[in-house]
């Protein structure tokens, strides 16, 4: 049913980048799943009006800014949804795939799987708090914050959370929101030793 969706979206509109990702990902796991005559075996595509297909080409340019703006795929595609428990599973499994490569020092592609575990449920925090610090590998800190800030929202005792939150606040030289934040964690765990000697360096560049 998710490869119908994908190509009942790009019927409408075929440069939704995520419903060809989606498509090829679907692809993928029908062919494992199902074997080379999967096709036969899927339901029956709809064919969308065709009124409706590019309706988006009449949009103002102004409806094309805002939607430019909402680049972040995983909360305009996951926000109004509740992930089935495949969702959330499917997501558990891309996360773990992401640790692995966090482990193996490659930030790059644990974010692509971060993203991806997200795409399919984004209710667990600690998805968010890791992307997070990958992002803060990369110099990346502005995205840094903003993983963070959704990790809270999910868990307000993420303390990985609170702690990466504070780096990236730092190398933005914004020392108020990363003392902030310390002294936050350090209520949660007040003798987390790495959040102790962190409140040292950014008190150092508060005076």
């Amino acid at each position: 049913m998710a490869y119908v969706d994908y190509k009942t979206v790009l019927q409408i509109d075929d440069n939704v980048t995520s419903a060809v990702e989606g498509i090829n990902r679907m692809t993928r796991a029908l062919m494992d799943s199902l074997g080379p005559e999967w096709r036969l075996k899927l339901p029956s595509i709809p064919l969308v009006p065709v009124s409706a297909q590019k309706r988006w080409n009449s949009l103002p340019s102004e409806n094309h800014k805002e939607m430019a703006k909402s680049k972040s795929k995983e909360t305009t595609a996951t926000k109004n949804r509740v992930p089935s428990a495949g969702d959330v599973e499917k997501a558990r499994v891309l996360k773990e795939e992401g640790n692995e490569l966090v482990k193996k020092g490659n930030h790059k592609k644990a974010i692509e799987k971060y993203s991806e575990s997200l795409l399919c449920s984004n209710l667990e925090s600690a998805t968010y708090s890791n992307r997070a610090l990958c992002y803060l590998v990369l110099k990346q800190y502005t995205e840094a914050v903003k993983d963070c800030t959704e990790a809270l929202k999910l868990d307000g005792k993420n303390v990985k959370a609170f702690y990466r939150r504070a780096q990236a606040h730092k190398a933005l030289k914004d020392y108020k929101s990363s003392f902030a934040d310390i002294s936050n964690l350090l209520q949660i765990e007040p003798r987390n030793g790495p959040a102790q000697k962190l409140r040292q360096e950014v008190k150092q560049n508060l005076h």
